[in-house]
């Protein structure tokens, strides 16, 4: 089942696209006739000369001297080439849906306009940018705006000028490196683009007036979403899995891996690791029945350690089943295993676990960022996150288990940036460390306005030494991947970049007791993103390590505890006299006085009572279990969390799809009635935090 979407959220260095031109015989787009079209394929933010479209047209009238001076091309050129609707039905079948880059493109768009109607072609306005509008937006001051100007501007060298296959690939050349900056002015999505580019109205109407055609007509375009299967974004490997697994020293026969394979009804066995300290492996029926056809009775005698696949292949035992599904399909394998948060092998994973899922349909996202190889390519799943949020809520499927999924996906984003930095520098890690996703990407809370949050916490070296030297540049590629790939920079620097972010293990325990011990306003909030981490790459050892003794300094220290308790409670909810919404242009803020004395309610029970669940509702749900009192109070807390969170996603998905930045802040005029008198009910229930942390503010 093919699903479609709206382009509209796509980044736009992951963005389907194709740069055109085109050959006339004429400006005049009510007489002239097309003779060229030209056209290049842009894949991942990189121009791909090698898929390119260039035909000749014959025109069907003479060609002007004038025009023949401009491009080159005569009567005898074009007299045996194809007529226009050959030609167009070939460009059409090769770009597909992509959205077309075009350099005065209201003027290509109208010839192509009026060639498909002379020829009886139906004519549907595809999605299209401008180059000359995207430099007008990042340098208005530029002497002309003519090609030659722009390409000098930006640096980018032109060949074959005015032929169509030429100016097609200057004008990708010239989108390509306009990206970054227009990253840099935030703007990342077709969307934005087309939002920001909606200043030059006044420019597409007089260029109307000449008959070429607006730009931006198409950007309205809705195609519905088709349906898909949830199960594999609402269940997680431990859901599935066979435990505990089945493991077998490497020094057995195969005659015994057989018999054991038939005794426990299983078709693979965990081998145990060949050494000390090495990772588990694998070995399969058809393993077995490959060597036995191979060597006959003789294998029987074999050790499985002979004939194991190392390493046993894992995922978390928290990953979604989509996880799995693709990392089978992508590894080929049918046998994965599921490791706890200590990396330790706790369950099996067989492909007959996973039948009932229809791999094809179901999986949106797949395995992409692990097979990425460049920043481009994590890029590209920006959009299918999207597209997946989208078909998820459509779905009705909880919100708590959408910002789990996308959660992930930003762990994974990050972990796999940290593996091709890696592959970047000048030789392997100079000790173990261990990379951590900080605050809502930690606790499986990120909905899809996401930035970076992360730390490094490395074995052993002192600030400023040659360990600290390394990481510190491993950081810094890190980040500026992660904002290539739709992940932008922490405004307030909570990144491994930064120093007060990336410490040895002995330096988190003496910034940890600093923070706890010193209490200022600023300590409280670092605590408040840190309290959240979690390990997604290198040593988890490291990182565990690190969370622990926070957790345990934390939980001791009964004025750290009050004070965090009092930041749980400082922000009101955004409800006016009467129980109305307060407002700032129309919109509230649901993140301070909404979400944030929720989860940060949660997270402070969570140190005190010793609970180390991760995210808000699963911290609720473990409190109500543990303190056996305000449950009903828990209960709604839980409950109001979801509304809102709900509420914020929503509204991100509407703002996506109009190029508004996404934010927290929400439009209650965009929803119905029963959603904001939900929302209503919500909020109220957000002041009673301070009943569930007892008054910290009066507490002694």
């Amino acid at each position: 089942m093919a699903i479609q979407h709206n382009p509209a959220s796509i980044p736009l260095l992951s963005l389907n696209a194709i740069a055109f031109d085109s050959e006339t015989t004429g400006l005049d787009t009510s007489i002239a006739r097309m003779i060229q079209l030209g056209a290049v394929r842009i894949v991942h933010g990189h121009v791909d000369e090698a898929q390119n479209f260039q035909q000749l047209i014959n025109p069907g009238i003479p060609i002007p001297p004038e025009s023949q001076a401009i491009h080159g091309l005569s009567d005898a050129d074009v007299a045996a080439a194809a007529s226009f609707g050959e030609v167009v039905n070939a460009f059409d079948d090769w770009r597909q849906d992509s959205v077309l880059i075009g350099y005065a493109t209201g003027f290509d768009l109208a010839m192509l306009k009026r060639e498909k109607e002379i020829a009886g072609l139906e004519w549907s306005a595809p999605r299209c940018l401008d180059v000359r509008y995207l430099v007008n937006l990042l340098s208005p001051n530029l002497p002309d705006f003519s090609l030659d100007t722009i390409a000098g501007w930006i640096g980018v060298e032109t060949h074959d000028r005015h032929s169509a296959l030429g100016d097609a690939i200057a004008t990708a050349e010239i989108f390509v490196a306009l990206i970054p900056r227009l990253r840099e002015r935030g703007i990342r999505t077709l969307a934005e683009v087309e939002r920001a580019c909606e200043r030059f109205s006044e420019t597409s109407t007089r260029e109307a007036q000449i008959g070429w055609l607006d730009v931006h007509q198409a950007k309205s375009m809705r195609t519905a979403l088709a349906r898909i299967d949830s199960f594999p974004y609402r269940h997680r490997l431990r859901d599935l899995m066979n435990s505990p697994p089945l493991f077998v020293d490497p020094s057995i026969s195969l005659r015994d891996a057989l018999a054991t394979l038939i005794d426990h009804e299983v078709s693979s066995l965990y081998v145990q690791p060949a050494v000390a300290g090495g990772k588990a492996g694998i070995v399969t029926e058809r393993d077995l029945l490959r060597k036995f056809r191979e060597m006959g009775d003789a294998a029987f005698n074999l050790a499985v350690g002979d004939i194991a696949v190392y390493p046993l292949a894992s995922l978390s035992a928290d990953a979604f089943v989509y996880r799995a599904i693709a990392r089978m399909k992508r590894m080929h394998v049918r046998h994965l295993g599921v490791h706890d948060n200590h990396g330790e092998i706790i369950g099996a994973l067989s492909a007959r676990d996973l039948l009932r899922q229809r791999a094809d349909d179901a999986v949106l996202l797949g395995d992409d960022i692990d097979a990425a190889e460049n920043a481009g390519q994590m890029s590209a799943v920006w959009g299918n996150i999207v597209l997946l949020t989208k078909s998820l809520v459509a779905e009705e499927v909880d919100v708590r288990d959408v910002a789990a999924v996308i959660s992930r996906e930003l762990c994974a984003l990050t972990r796999q940036a940290c593996i091709l930095a890696e592959r970047e520098m000048q030789g392997p890690p100079p000790c173990p460390y261990a990379m951590l996703v900080l605050g809502s990407g930690g606790r499986g809370e990120s909905l899809l306005a996401m930035d970076q949050d992360n730390a490094i916490v490395f074995a052993e070296g002192e600030p400023g030494g040659p360990e600290d030297q390394w990481f510190a540049e491993l950081g810094n590629k890190v980040a500026d991947m992660l904002d290539v790939a739709g992940v932008p920079y922490c405004q307030g620097k909570v990144m491994a970049s930064n120093p007060d972010w990336r410490l040895s293990l002995a330096g988190w325990r003496e910034m940890l007791k600093t923070w706890i011990r010193r209490q200022s306003p600023e300590d409280i909030l670092k605590c408040d993103i840190f309290f959240d981490a979690v390990g997604v790459h290198g040593d988890i050892k490291l990182a565990n390590a690190t969370l622990d003794y926070a957790f345990k300094k934390g939980r001791k220290s009964k004025q750290f505890m009050k004070l965090m308790s009092i930041n749980a409670c400082k922000n009101s909810p955004p409800l006016g006299l009467f129980g109305r919404f307060k407002l700032d242009n129309g919109r509230m803020d649901l993140k301070m006085g909404g979400i944030m004395p929720l989860f940060s309610t949660a997270r402070v029970l969570a140190i005190k009572h010793g609970i180390r669940a991760h995210s808000t509702p699963a911290r609720f749900t473990a409190l109500i279990r543990e303190i056996g009192k305000m449950q009903t109070t828990l209960e709604n807390l839980r409950e109001a969390h979801r509304i809102i969170f709900h509420t914020i996603l929503e509204q991100q998905l509407l703002d996506l799809e109009v190029g508004i930045s996404l934010s927290n802040r929400v439009a209650p005029g965009s929803l119905s009635s029963a959603s904001r008198d939900q929302l209503d009910w919500a909020l109220k229930q957000v002041p009673n935090v301070s009943n569930l942390l007892g008054d910290p503010l009066t507490r002694g």
